[in-house]
């Protein structure tokens, strides 16, 4: 029955003490006015049982039951319910420029580098419902997988359809997959405008600078988080095509041009980081996540449901039950 009810005035339960305090009195009083006669015998005197004087105490206790359901209303118990709702005050617009050259093929990740990528950034998409996503491929030339939206489910699924493919120029292409990036961002008027640029390779293709293109970067107030991806050593790459269309694989030497990201961070106000494994690309994209935070209104709206008026008239029905039987059963014991 008090399951959730509070109380809005608590300090009316110290007038619980004068419960105790009256007892005494009504111990003390009824002593008082009991008269006692000594007679030498009761012979000539008619003897009868009855029960009601023994049952007079009751009406005290009935008004002593009322007073401390009264005391309970005057506390003010009540239940509350909370809704929240937020609103985002000033969102982020982010851009992930993701390298979908052959080598992101490699196995040092698993099951590859571009899957590995794939899964993290699918998670790290669904943990930002308050800002604006978009992505872009890049190999040997770039162009953009989905505008910036707030619609998490293209976003998903068209993260879900980057493979490797034939169709792009190969080769890496930083500063073009950089200058894609940049172009989907220059007029938004999002509060804070990322790139999350990640490649496993050195710039070896396209026809812009990648230095030029972190220049367009800090002009329109762009911040680059750079990733390099791919283990430190060898790694299971591939290096040639079979007859039948397949991949051959083999050992080669992972070549990440890190003083190119590095570069690229510092001058947009970004962080580099290195992914030389799935533990690592996780961790990375939990630290970016942090890093990039979107503010949030939170306005509660509580509404309070009063439940005095219950034992305000239980307190009542137990003084109107007092009254009746005060007057009608004990009237002449009292």
């Amino acid at each position: 029955m008090l399951d959730g009810i509070t109380f809005l005035n608590k300090e009316f339960f110290w007038l619980l003490l004068a419960l105790p305090l009256a007892i005494v009195w009504y111990v003390f009083k009824h002593k008082q006015q009991n008269a006692e006669l000594k007679i030498s015998s009761l012979k000539g005197f008619k003897i009868t049982n009855s029960w009601l004087p023994k049952l007079k105490h009751l009406l005290f206790a009935l008004r002593l039951l009322a007073l401390g359901i009264l005391i309970v209303a005057l506390a003010r118990p009540r239940t509350s319910e909370t809704n929240t709702k937020t609103k985002t005050t000033r969102g982020i617009d982010i851009v992930m420029a993701i390298d979908v050259s052959a080598s992101m093929l490699a196995k040092d990740l698993k099951p590859n580098r571009l899957e590995a990528l794939k899964n993290v950034a699918s998670k790290f998409i669904k943990g930002r419902p308050n800002d604006r996503i978009g992505l872009v491929e890049y190999a040997g030339e770039s162009y953009t997988k989905t505008p910036i939206t707030s619609d998490k489910s293209i976003v998903l699924n068209s993260l879900d359809d980057i493979k490797y493919n034939t169709i792009i120029e190969g080769g890496t292409a930083i500063g073009m997959g950089l200058a894609t990036a940049v172009n989907r961002l220059k007029d938004s008027k999002a509060k804070s405008k990322v790139i999350i640029l990640l490649t496993d390779g050195v710039n070896n293709s396209g026809v812009l600078n990648p230095k030029i293109a972190s220049e367009l970067a800090v002009e329109f107030k762009i911040k680059v988080y750079t990733i390099g991806i791919g283990t430190n050593g060898m790694a299971l790459s591939p290096v040639s095509t079979l007859s039948n269309g397949r991949f051959q694989y083999d050992r080669v030497q992972v070549e990440i041009d890190e003083d190119l990201l590095k570069d690229i961070a510092k001058v947009t106000g970004g962080q580099y980081f290195r992914a030389t494994n799935n533990q690592k690309l996780e961790q990375i994209y939990t630290e970016i996540n942090k890093l990039e935070k979107t503010e949030i209104d939170e306005i509660k709206f509580t509404t309070y449901q009063e439940h005095f008026r219950p034992f305000v008239w239980i307190a009542g029905l137990i003084l109107l039950i007092e009254f009746l039987v005060r007057i009608t059963l004990f009237r002449s014991f009292v």
